[in-house]
């Protein structure tokens, strides 16, 4: 039996029902929820992130959530950091672990660890997605192809977030990003997580997506961008330039019409789905699951199971 921490990570798409999973299967189980959200990090932005309500966090324990103000950065390194003495505590405790979010890089760094490569070159990363709006990801994978094979091959041509890391990589080191990945071999095995994704057919999940932009915007978001605006947060800002806050912050500037700003943001929206999708499918340790009240129990009872042998009674 090991000894490790064990965590439940729930993952899959924006909309799938990651969250409400997530605090359905804490109450159950009498656990604590970890988020991996590189967004609901950020103080004051509520609607915009989906973040769980204040009657969800008095019903379940959740960490990671409004711990920076919207102009600090984060990032799958500080994530890693500051989950790890929270993972040990509450696995000292004996209280079961539950992961929640939709920001893949952050589960790998939970999971495998990351590779310590030359940090970002925002100029690098602007003209290669520049390129890729002009071109398309396509056509950044191909380069990458005649400067990297390896990477190439394990990385999806839609996925343009790893494309362009991997040529920002070469760029700046003159060296394939495969070479860091075989140092490095992501060979950290920190904890046991069992990982259940949330999969929905597509046009079921598109719907979903819209039905919730639609009630984001009538719960109050317009208001929650200008409150931000108001307040002194750039729109240059990382955390400002996310999905959705920079659409509504050209809204509110005049810049575009309501309804021009909330159909980018489901386009967006769901053009981000899928690239998530794209990275978690490439995980093949993910128990996949299209989520109802069947599914459910199932799932509960693979939760059971996996939660029995944290330690011995």
């Amino acid at each position: 039996m090991s000894a490790l921490p064990r965590l439940v990570a729930i993952v899959g798409p924006t909309a799938s029902g990651k969250s409400s999973l997530a605090l359905r299967l804490a109450q159950r189980f009498r656990g604590e929820i970890l988020s991996a959200d590189s967004m609901q990090v950020y103080r004051r932005m509520d609607i915009g992130t989906a973040k769980p309500s204040r009657k969800e966090r008095e019903l379940v324990p959740h960490h990671l959530i409004d711990i920076l103000d919207p102009d600090q950065d984060y990032s799958a390194a500080l994530f890693r950091a500051q989950a790890d003495p929270i993972i040990l505590r509450l696995h000292e405790r004996r209280i079961p672990i539950f992961v929640a979010g939709g920001t893949g890089l952050y589960l790998k760094a939970l999971a495998r660890g990351l590779f310590h490569g030359p940090g970002a070159d925002p100029e690098l990363r602007r003209n290669l997605k520049e390129r890729a709006a002009r071109e398309g990801s396509w056509a950044l994978h191909r380069e990458l192809a005649g400067l990297d094979p390896d990477a190439a091959c394990r990385i999806h041509p839609g996925d343009l977030v790893r494309i362009v890391r991997a040529l920002e990589v070469h760029a700046q080191t003159q060296r394939p990003i495969s070479d860091f990945h075989r140092v490095h071999a992501f060979q950290e095995r920190p904890y046991e997580i069992l990982k259940i994704g949330l999969g929905r057919e597509r046009e079921a999940l598109c719907r979903r997506i819209e039905d919730r932009v639609d009630q984001m915007i009538a719960g109050g978001w317009i208001e929650e961008v200008r409150m931000l605006l108001d307040s002194g947060c750039s729109r240059d800002l990382k955390s400002m330039r996310s999905l959705g806050y920079r659409h509504l912050a050209a809204f509110l500037q005049g810049e575009t019409d309501l309804p021009e700003a909330v159909a980018a943001i489901k386009r967006d929206t769901r053009r981000y789905a899928k690239r998530q999708m794209t990275w978690f499918r490439a995980d093949e340790g993910i128990h996949w699951f299209e989520p109802d009240w069947e599914i459910d129990l199932r799932i509960e009872a693979l939760v059971k199971n996996f939660l029995e042998t944290i330690a011995p009674t």
